[in-house]
């Protein structure tokens, strides 16, 4: 089952299945190594609530729902 990545709980793991966007937003995901199949995690939402800091591949990167709602994960990881 899909779900987006804004959804997922923190520190709960899961794995990207797709991008559901374009152009550079689309480029900017992939150079951060979202790619199908990597492993993301929720580590840190800010005091407000945007943005929230993602563990992916080791590092930490902060992403605005407005972005994570583009990013697919598969739910049963």
């Amino acid at each position: 089952m899909h779900t987006t990545l804004n959804n997922l709980s923190l520190n709960t793991t899961s794995k990207i299945e797709f991008l559901n966007c374009t152009g550079s937003i689309h480029r900017r995901l992939l150079d951060l190594g979202l790619v199908k199949g990597t492993k993301i995690t929720p580590v840190l939402v800010s005091p407000f609530g945007d943005p929230t800091a993602y563990e992916v591949r080791g590092s930490i990167i902060a992403l605005r729902e407005c972005d994570s709602k583009n990013i697919q994960i598969n739910d049963e990881s």
